[in-house]
């Protein structure tokens, strides 16, 4: 277990240095596609530690580090790099300083993570056998998926890896303890568009008019039955209408309401079918009230499917890594990931990194303006890669 050994003191070592690494990367915030200052980030970091890389799909970085007779075996290392349009409401001395934008899904933490497996598995290159791939993907927060970009300019060939690997923060696991979970894993996720358009008019008479408010109002209502009577309620699934644009004053019906709202499932078959239910609906509710109605389903994001059998191997290696009883199962979650593209071509592990620290007050959820991390999990998360980067096999 000499390897092992190695890894866990090494990213002792090292864990101060990528504490303010993820400091750096927390308080400057990109957003999605726009990554460019995190881009030239993590290639000096790769260029300081030694690693060759390119940059493909504009931000996108992908590093090589090759081990002792790199044909081998060839594996895939994923983080993601963009932030949220979020106001950052921590009070941190690395608080963002970005206005309006805030790493709220802890993708500086994955970065992080990242770049310090990196060092760990270059340090020790010669003690372990095949090619590492590192993949620091931009655009995880927004369709199409950076993914599908890194993807298109050839990011799983020349080598082409034959599994990749990638972590999550989870806030609702505790520091020192990371999950997994075999098979589907994550929801597919579809970001929906409704304009309903008609006549006008003054609010004292409705009879005049095309009341869009009221059609909105209907169509929300209804897109609710779309799942509770159509769905086999065995298989999760959820539609949420999220934002209302419509009207500026007390007593004008206006002319166009804008609603925005998000589709997931756990079954593509289902996915698809509820597509035509839903532009059906919305098309049968706006004309029988005297409107129009543009609809757009803007298909995203594939279910993540974990390789059982590649999961269950990286596992079993977590296990060896963290000790009995910290690596327990993970729930099966509604919200998405665009890792889903990488696991739809080779096979996949996605699991969770436990970063709730409840005594400091460390709790709040992915995508809010206070979430934070305990900043220990930085270094079991870069062992954790470092070592599922050198053991892992299909």
């Amino acid at each position: 277990m000499e390897l092992l050994e190695n890894i866990q003191s090494l990213s002792k070592a090292y864990s101060e240095e990528f504490i303010s690494v993820r400091r750096h990367l927390h308080a400057h915030p990109e957003l999605s596609y726009l990554e460019f200052e995190t881009s030239k980030f993590v290639q000096s970091k790769l260029r300081e530690i030694g690693i060759s890389f390119e940059v493909i799909a504009t931000t996108g970085v992908v590093g090589i580090i090759e081990g002792k007779n790199p044909q081998s075996r060839v594996i895939a290392l994923r983080a993601d790099m963009d932030a949220l349009q979020i106001q950052e409401e921590n009070d941190l001395s690395y608080k963002s300083l970005n206005e309006g934008i805030m790493h709220a899904c802890g993708h500086d933490v994955h970065t992080t993570i990242l770049l310090g497996a990196a060092k760990i598995l270059f340090a020790l290159k010669n003690e372990w056998e095949g090619t590492i791939k590192l993949i620091f993907q931009p655009g995880e927060e927004k369709n199409p998926g950076g993914a599908s970009y890194m993807i298109r300019d050839g990011v799983l060939q020349n080598p082409a890896p034959a599994c990749i690997i990638a972590l999550h923060v989870h806030p609702g696991l505790d520091f020192g303890k990371l999950s997994f979970r075999k098979g589907r894993v994550m929801a597919s996720a579809d970001e929906l568009y409704f304009t309903i358009r008609g006549k006008g008019g003054h609010a004292a008479a409705p009879h005049l008019t095309a009341d869009t408010i009221l059609i909105a109002s209907h169509l929300i209502v209804s897109l609710q039955q779309i799942i509770s009577r159509n769905n086999n309620p065995a298989s999760p699934s959820v539609l949420s209408i999220c934002s209302i644009q419509g009207g500026h004053t007390t007593n004008v019906i206006p002319s166009e309401v804008k609603l925005k709202g998000t589709f997931r499932a756990m079954d593509e078959t289902w996915r698809y079918k509820a597509h035509d239910l839903i532009r059906k609906l919305a098309t049968g509710i706006a004309e029988s009230m005297g409107a129009e109605i543009d609809v757009l389903v803007d298909v995203g994001y594939p279910t993540v499917d974990n390789d059982p059998a590649f999961t269950d191997t990286n596992w079993q290696l977590a296990e060896t890594y963290m000790g009995n009883g910290n690596v327990p199962e993970t729930e099966m979650r509604m919200g998405a990931e665009d890792f889903g593209y990488y696991t739809q071509i080779i096979p996949g592990c996605f699991f969770r990194l436990g970063v709730r620290n409840e005594m400091a007050g460390i709790v709040s959820n992915v995508h809010t303006p206070t979430f934070n991390i305990d900043e220990r999990a930085i270094e079991t998360g870069m062992g954790m890669m470092a070592w599922l980067g050198a053991k892992a096999t299909l």
